[in-house]
């Protein structure tokens, strides 16, 4: 089917307030959506949970698509094959922000525009463009409280409503096949539907008890969290639309406002790993503090792969390994518990627990996983300080009292690999010496 507008599609699976389909639209004729299962070494291949889940979300889009008269087509390699057989007048994509994602982007639309396509990108993964937001002296934010305080004054964009059929519906296209679906990952389907719909169910749910989010998100046993964050991996549901969707639930009822309050501040600090992404090296491999990129990290096959496979003995470590394992999602503050157990307490670069959490987690997502990781090492810009190390049993006494996550995912106690006092003041010394 040859096609006036391709629409490019990455992480933005979603027909609502998807500026680059929206405009596609609005151009006119043919459009027809691509998403390519890119080959360029330069870009980082999705891990092996998000290949499942964007393997299962391209059904619901392409069926969504399909209704309005737009097929989606899977392909592999780059844009460009996609354009060579359909030589449309114009390509539309919204934007991406890792270095190497942006540099491939330029190129592409170089490359089209050379030729005579017309091509555009557009604002549609995050609340505010990286470069339309900076301190008084016009440098990049490094600390999150400033970012806040910037961010929560602007005025987010609104976003945009479901395009209107673009024409007699069509039928869709068979499932992805571009990416193989690890034979682990097929339990995901007992605890996740992607999909836009299942986004939008999510969002509403979460918003229905969002009063307890302010202190119940520290709890893993309790379900207070949103679970949104798969869905904002691969953009079946845009910051934007939470944004929004909060906000006007405060203004409707005050009595939430504190709940809505805590949830937009986590979806600004997505916004601020996104920023720290789009102004640094790759974040992913590159500490963002300089003087932490010469720490001299144990190697311990043994230690990683206690930690990977939930044999650490140190049980609300090993239930949230256990957790991800089992559903390719862990509870945020399990998260920190076991990123800091692995960098500080066992000294292990991690660089490697990013990389484990990269192809375990259903919500991999370029800026927040590295993000994040760099924040509990304390080599991020705005960190965790080097001296700040979690104890996990501790916190398992203060988050988890009754021991109702840790009965659940790890319920086998095991003797610990590490002893969490003497680690501690390793870990300090090696940091301080680096610092």
């Amino acid at each position: 089917m040859a096609a006036n507008t391709l629409v490019w599609l990455r992480n933005d699976l979603r027909v609502r307030d998807n500026p680059a389909l929206s405009a596609a639209l609005k151009r006119g004729e043919r459009v027809v959506a691509v998403y390519v299962a890119e080959t360029d070494k330069r870009l980082r291949a999705r891990g092996a949970a998000s290949r499942w889940w964007l393997h299962h979300s391209l059904t619901p889009i392409a069926a969504d698509l399909a209704a309005m008269g737009v097929r989606l087509e899977t392909v592999s390699g780059s844009i460009l094959d996609a354009v060579a057989e359909h030589g449309p007048q114009a390509v539309y994509w919204n934007r991406r922000y890792a270095p190497a994602e942006r540099e491939v982007d330029a190129q592409i639309k170089a490359t089209l525009r050379e030729t005579g396509v017309e091509a555009e990108s557009f604002a549609g993964n995050a609340l505010v463009e990286p470069f339309d937001i900076a301190t008084k002296t016009g440098t990049p934010y490094a600390v999150y409280t400033p970012f806040w305080n910037a961010l929560r004054e602007r005025d987010i964009a609104a976003p945009l409503q479901a395009p209107h059929r673009h024409g007699e519906p069509v039928a869709p296209a068979p499932a992805d096949t571009a990416y193989r679906t690890p034979a682990w990952a097929r339990k995901f389907e007992q605890y996740w539907k992607p999909g836009e719909a299942a986004a939008r169910d999510r969002l509403a749910d979460f918003l229905d008890r969002i009063e307890a989010y302010p202190e119940g998100r520290d709890y893993p046993a309790r379900d207070a969290t949103s679970t949104l964050s798969p869905y904002l991996a691969h953009g079946e549901i845009s910051a934007r639309q939470a944004w929004h969707a909060a906000r006007a639930l405060a203004e409707r009822e005050p009595g939430r406002a504190g709940g809505v309050q805590k949830f937009l501040m986590e979806l600004a600090w997505r916004d601020f790993n996104i920023h720290q992404l789009y102004h640094r090296e790759d974040i992913a491999t590159v500490p963002m503090q300089a003087k932490f990129r010469h720490v001299k990290w144990r190697r311990s096959d043994s230690d990683l792969q206690a930690w990977q496979r939930g044999e650490t003995g140190i049980a609300i470590v090993d239930a949230g390994m256990k957790e991800l394992w089992e559903t390719g999602f862990m509870q945020n503050r399990v998260r920190m518990l076991t990123a800091s157990l692995l960098a500080k307490n066992l000294l292990i670069d991690w660089r490697l627990g990013e990389q484990w959490f990269w192809d375990c987690l259903v919500d991999a997502d370029s800026a927040s996983n590295p993000g994040n990781w760099q924040w509990v090492a304390g080599c991020g810009n705005d960190a965790a300080p080097y001296f700040r190390i979690f104890n996990p049993d501790t916190q398992a006494g203060k988050f988890d009292p009754g021991g109702d996550y840790v009965r659940r995912w790890a319920p086998e106690p095991r003797e610990p690999i590490v002893d969490l006092k003497t680690s501690r003041e390793r870990a300090l010394a090696v940091l301080k010496a680096a610092s």
